[in-house]
C-alpha cells in the first residue's frame, strides 16, 4: 500500500529502488557472516544461520552461543558414550627447549583418529601440558620426569583460550560421535649438558602450521641422554631419533647397565639389547664411542594395557644424578 502523498515509485519516504538495494546489501552481509562463522567454528550452516538470526547478526554473540550449545550437546553425548571401548587414537610428542611432552588420547576407530578435529585435540592436550609445566622451568641439576593420568589431564587448560581439556574432549565427542579418553601423559625436562631424544612411529602428516610442532603417530618414545666430554662430533638430534627408534622397536622394560651381558634375563634391558639399527652390537656398545649416556626413557604404545609406573604419576619423580655411565635402573 502506497503511503498518502507519496509519489509513484516510493514507499512512504523510501524509494523502492533504495529499499531493494538495501535488502540486497543486507542479504550479502548475512551470507558473508554465515560463511565466516561456519569457517571459524566448523559448525553446520543450519546452526550458524540460527545463531546469527537469534542474535541479529551479532557475530561474537552468535559464536559464543554456538560454543555453549555444542558444549551442552557434547557433554550429553559423552555421558551416553562413556562406556564404549576406546582403544584406537594417537600418541603426540612435543619438544620445546629442554622439555618434552608425550601424550596418548584414545578414540574408538582409526577413522576418527585420522580426522583433523581429533588430531587438533591431541595437539591441544600436548600444548596444554607443556604450558602447565612452564612454572617448573627453574634451573635444573638433574632431569625431571612426571606422569599424568586422565583425572590430572582433564583439569588442565588449553592455550591460549584457557578452556578445560575435559570440555574440549566433550566438544570433539559431540562433533565426531565417538567416545574419547585422555589416557595418559609424560612430561620430562633436562638440565644443561643433557638432551631429550624423541621418535614417533606411524607418523601422520600435519594439516597446517598450527600442528607442525606436535608429531602424531601410534608409538612414541622419549629418551633422556647426557652428552659426555667425547661427544662433540656426534649429531645429537640424529642420535636421539635413533635411540627413540630403538625404544619403540625393541620395547625395553628397564635401562640396565653397561655391565649387563646380552641375552638371557637381560633381553628387556635397554643397554644390553641388540641395537635395532646395528644388531651385531648391543646398544651400550654402540653408544660408548659416541660419548652418549642414556639416563632414562619413556615409551607409549597407543591402546596398550600397561599402566603408568609408580604411585606418583602426577608428581615429580626423584631423578638419578648425572653420571658418566648409566644408572642401574631405568623406567
Amino acid at each position: 500500500m502506497v503511503a498518502f502523498g507519496a509519489r509513484p515509485g516510493q514507499l512512504g519516504s523510501w524509494p523502492l529502488a533504495r529499499l531493494f538495494h538495501t535488502g540486497l546489501r543486507l542479504l550479502a552481509t548475512n551470507k558473508e557472516l554465515l560463511l565466516r562463522l561456519r569457517k571459524k567454528t566448523g559448525y553446520s550452516f543450519m546452526n550458524c544461520r540460527k545463531a546469527l538470526e537469534t542474535f541479529g547478526n551479532d557475530f561474537k554473540q552468535a559464536e559464543v552461543w554456538l560454543h555453549k550449545q555444542a558444549q551442552k550437546e557434547g557433554w550429553s553425548k559423552a555421558s551416553k558414550l562413556q562406556g564404549r571401548k576406546a582403544k584406537e587414537g594417537l600418541i603426540g610428542v612435543l619438544l620445546e627447549g629442554n622439555a618434552a611432552v608425550m601424550v596418548e588420547v584414545n578414540c574408538e576407530t582409526d577413522f576418527v583418529a585420522r580426522n583433523t578435529r581429533f588430531r587438533q585435540l591431541v595437539q591441544q592436550v600436548a600444548v596444554g601440558i607443556m604450558a602447565h609445566h612452564q612454572d617448573a622451568g627453574k634451573p635444573l641439576t638433574t632431569y625431571v620426569k612426571r606422569f599424568l593420568k586422565a583425572e590430572d589431564l582433564s583439569q588442565l587448560k588449553t592455550v591460549p583460550e584457557g578452556r578445560l581439556l575435559s570440555d574440549q574432549v566433550a566438544l570433539a565427542i559431540g562433533k565426531l560421535g565417538e567416545n574419547m579418553v585422555l589416557r595418559r601423559a609424560a612430561w620430562v625436562a633436562v638440565p644443561s649438558g643433557c638432551y631429550i631424544g624423541s621418535y614417533v612411529h606411524g607418523i601422520l602428516p600435519t594439516d597446517g602450521p598450527s600442528m607442525i610442532k606436535v608429531a602424531l603417530g601410534k608409538y612414541g618414545a622419549l629418551v633422556i641422554c647426557e652428552a659426555l666430554a667425547n661427544s662433540p662430533g656426534t649429531n645429537l638430534v640424529d642420535m636421539g631419533r635413533k635411540l627413540g627408534q630403538h625404544v619403540v622397536g625393541m620395547a625395553p622394560l628397564s635401562l640396565g647397565t653397561l655391565d649387563d651381558e646380552p641375552g638371557g634375563n637381560t633381553e628387556t634391558k635397554m643397554l644390553a639389547q641388540p641395537f635395532l639399527l646395528e644388531p651385531n652390537l648391543s646398544l651400550g656398545q654402540y653408544l660408548q664411542p659416541h660419548g652418549i649416556s642414556v639416563l632414562d626413557f619413556v615409551r607409549f604404545e597407543c591402546g596398550e594395557a600397561a599402566e603408568l609406573p609408580g604411585a606418583q604419576e602426577s608428581q615429580e619423580e626423584d631423578a638419578m644424578p648425572l653420571l658418566a655411565s648409566p644408572p642401574a635402573q631405568g623406567v
